[in-house]
Order: C-alpha cells, then sequence, then structure tokens
C-alpha cells in the first residue's frame, strides 16, 4: 500500500522575529497563525492573530509605568489566544525566553504545548549577540525541514556582513563615541546585540561596550539587556552621532519621543546635537527584533558613519532630525499646531459619535475618514489614513501622516 502523504508542515509563530526569519529562508508558505506585533513582511498579514497586549502605546514614560507596574505584579504583558492555537493545529511553535518585556514568555507557550495532542514541538529562539541570531537561521531551518535553504540565507547574510567589514578596514576614520538611545523615558541605552552592531559598523558605544571577539571561537558575545542611565552619563558620553530607534516604535512615534528630548536641557549640550548629527529610526524593524533585518541595520550604521549613502540599505526607514534653526522655528509655531490639533480632535469626535465615517478638516476643508471608517474597513488600507486603528502597518513610513495625533482618537459612537 502506498503511502499516505503527509500534510503540509503548520506553523505558528508568536515571535516577529522568528516569523520574519521563517520567511526569510522561503517558509512563509509554512505559516498559519502569528503574533499581533507581526508586521513584516506583507504577505503574512492574512494570517490569523494568536496574541495580544494589555499595555498600550501613549507616551514612553507612560508605557514605562505600565510595563513596570504589571511586571511587579507577576503579570505577562502579552495574552495567548489558546483556542486559535489548538484550531490551527501547529506542528512546531516559534517563541523566546530571552525578553519577558518583548513577547509572549516561554513558560505559558509550553504549558499550552503540553496540553495539545498531537503535541507541537515548541522551538525557543534566544539570540543575544549578532551571531547568535545568524546561529538562529539554521536552528529555524532545522526545525521546520529546509535545512539547505537556510544554510543558503546564513550565507547570504554573512556575505553582507563582510562587505561591511571591508569597508570599515578600509577607512582611517577615527571611531565615532555613538549614543544608542533605545528607550526616551526613561533613557535606556542600546543593549544585546546593538553596540556590537556599532562596533562592527565603525563605532564606540562607551554607555554599554561591545565584548571583544573571543580569541577561542572568533565570535563576540552580546553587550547584556539593554538598561538606564541617567541623562548626566550620556552628556558624560559627548556623543558625536545620536541614534534614537526606540524599541518597538516606528519612525513616527519616534519623532514624537525626540520632540520630547529635544525639550531638555541636557539635549541640547550634546556635541552631536549640536553639530545636527542626530539619526531617527525605525526601532521596531531594524534594531530590536533579533532577525535578518539587524544587517540591513548595520549597513545603515556603516554607510552613515562613512557617509556612504550609496550603501543604505533600500527604503530604510530613517532620517536627520531637523537641524537647531530648524527645530527653533518648529518650536515657535508649537501653539499654534497643538491648537489646530484640538480643532481637528473635536471635529473628528463630533463625528464619530454621530456614527458619520467622514468629517471636514478644520484647517483645509478636505473630507477626511473617521476611526469609525477605518474600523468598519476591518483592515489597514495602506492609504495613510489619520485616524487608523490598525498602527498603518501597510503604509510605506514616508506615507504616514505627520500630525501629532496619537490615533485611534479613544471615542465611541452612539447610533442617534
Amino acid at each position: 500500500m502506498a503511502a499516505l502523504a503527509r500534510r503540509p508542515l503548520r506553523v505558528c509563530s508568536v515571535l516577529p522575529s522568528a516569523t520574519e526569519a521563517l520567511c526569510f529562508i522561503g517558509g512563509s508558505h509554512l505559516l498559519v497563525g502569528r503574533s499581533h506585533e507581526d508586521n513584516y513582511p506583507p504577505e503574512i498579514m492574512d494570517r490569523p492573530i494568536l496574541t495580544g497586549q494589555k499595555t498600550a502605546y501613549t507616551t514612553a514614560a507612560d508605557v514605562d509605568v505600565q510595563v513596570s507596574a504589571s511586571l511587579s505584579t507577576g503579570n505577562s504583558l502579552y495574552t495567548l489566544d489558546e483556542a486559535a492555537i489548538r484550531s490551527l493545529e501547529p506542528d512546531v511553535i516559534l517563541t523566546q525566553d530571552i525578553c519577558s518585556v518583548c513577547a509572549i514568555d516561554l513558560m505559558t507557550v509550553e504549558r499550552l504545548a503540553a496540553t495539545m495532542n498531537p503535541r507541537p514541538r515548541v522551538v525557543s529562539l534566544n539570540p543575544e549577540s549578532l551571531d547568535d541570531v545568524l546561529d538562529s537561521i539554521l536552528q529555524l531551518g532545522e526545525a521546520v525541514g529546509m535545512q539547505e535553504e537556510a544554510r543558503h540565507a546564513h550565507e547570504s547574510l554573512i556575505s553582507r556582513m563582510s562587505a561591511v567589514d571591508a569597508l570599515v578596514a578600509s577607512s582611517s576614520r577615527a571611531p565615532p563615541s555613538v549614543a544608542f538611545i533605545e528607550w526616551p523615558d526613561p533613557i535606556y541605552v542600546g543593549g544585546h546585540w546593538t553596540p556590537q552592531i556599532i562596533r562592527r559598523a565603525g563605532g564606540r558605544h562607551p554607555l554599554n561596550e561591545a565584548p571583544d571577539v573571543s580569541a577561542e571561537t572568533g565570535r563576540a558575545m552580546g553587550a547584556g539587556k539593554s538598561f538606564p542611565v541617567p541623562a548626566e552619563r550620556v552628556v558624560a558620553s559627548a556623543p558625536e552621532l545620536v541614534v534614537v530607534a526606540p524599541c518597538g516604535l516606528n519612525l513616527e512615534m519616534t519623532r514624537q519621543e525626540t520632540a520630547r528630548l529635544q525639550a531638555t536641557d541636557w539635549w541640547q549640550t550634546l556635541p552631536a546635537v549640536a553639530s545636527g548629527k542626530v539619526l531617527l529610526a525605525d526601532g521596531d524593524a531594524y534594531f530590536n527584533r533579533p532577525g535578518p533585518r539587524l544587517v540591513d541595520a548595520l549597513e545603515w550604521l556603516a554607510a552613515v558613519l562613512h557617509e556612504e549613502p550609496g550603501k543604505v540599505p533600500d527604503g530604510f526607514a530613517a532620517e536627520w532630525l531637523e537641524t537647531s534653526a530648524t527645530a527653533t522655528a518648529a518650536a515657535a509655531s508649537e501653539a499654534d499646531v497643538a491648537s489646530a490639533t484640538a480643532d481637528i480632535e473635536e471635529a473628528h469626535a463630533c463625528a464619530v459619535h454621530k456614527g458619520e465615517t467622514t468629517y471636514i478638516d478644520p484647517r483645509t476643508g478636505y473630507t477626511v475618514f473617521t476611526q469609525l471608517a477605518s474600523e468598519q474597513r476591518g483592515y489597514c488600507c495602506g492609504s495613510g489614513c489619520r485616524h487608523c486603528v490598525y498602527n498603518h502597518q501597510n503604509v510605506p513610513a514616508d506615507r504616514i501622516p505627520k500630525l501629532p495625533i496619537h490615533p485611534p482618537i479613544t471615542v465611541r459612537y452612539e447610533l442617534q
């Protein structure tokens, strides 16, 4: 009797970096469920969402309070849809055990898997350095039966990193001091693989130095978890370049948080600020997730430090902060912007309470879709709607609205 054909492997991922790695080796067709934070690559956005988040982004300071309060009571920051996972009947679940703030914890996933029949294999990816991230590509390939594809993907990353090494080796520049802000309030400096990326790109990160490469293994260990520092330590490090790339925030959110940094006295004393050497980057996409796009981050930073704009990866979401003169002019009009924002919020709230899907922008006279229209659509349409309730997940970074409104505005409509 001919053997029955085995059904394709089914993979659930509750870790965005693992999802990216799976797709990077060509395994997107195996993915049957994803986390709520998964937003890349675009082709996996139609997969069922298996996790949720108990905190909400408002400001960096408030998120820190929310997270600290939850962790102090031993509560997870995330929810897991156990019924959905059971219904998907995965053979493999991808998760992590390196950061309780970044994703659902390993224990919760293992506890669920132990009650399932057949029991899925739980694969925990816990890279702490750039070398570990590359190894996790191979680990993932073994877990899903794509060893050869993973090996080729791994080699492609090695080749790109070697090109960066060659660029740095050919330079006569002294490594500049870099301050990497991984969270702005309180200030957390880059940890794990980030100092290693800075060093390999040709810079120094004195606030959290990257360890030396081991003579025995030829590998560099991670720099440990990100940690808070007082503003005085940032000032004392005299950074020649500041990179603001907060964990989990996109470029628009980073702009908002950097504006708050600009309002502090200590910020203005930094050499990098005085010389206009402050960069904002999409940390959520490129620096915070231990996946393949860390190599994009390495290439980008090396291109910046060595003034090689042609070597910046296509579409990399980063920008220079406005010069002090431009920032001063912007600050002068802050009251006008705040007033206009308040008028828009009032017009929007009034329309939503009436159950209307559009309103007229009081500044321009244009018709704008409301939050209600976004909710009824059921997905991000990719047009950059001002009141998108899906965090503009399908919108290119350069098209996300720059109006300082924190969508969605939390009002509910009442049918009249």
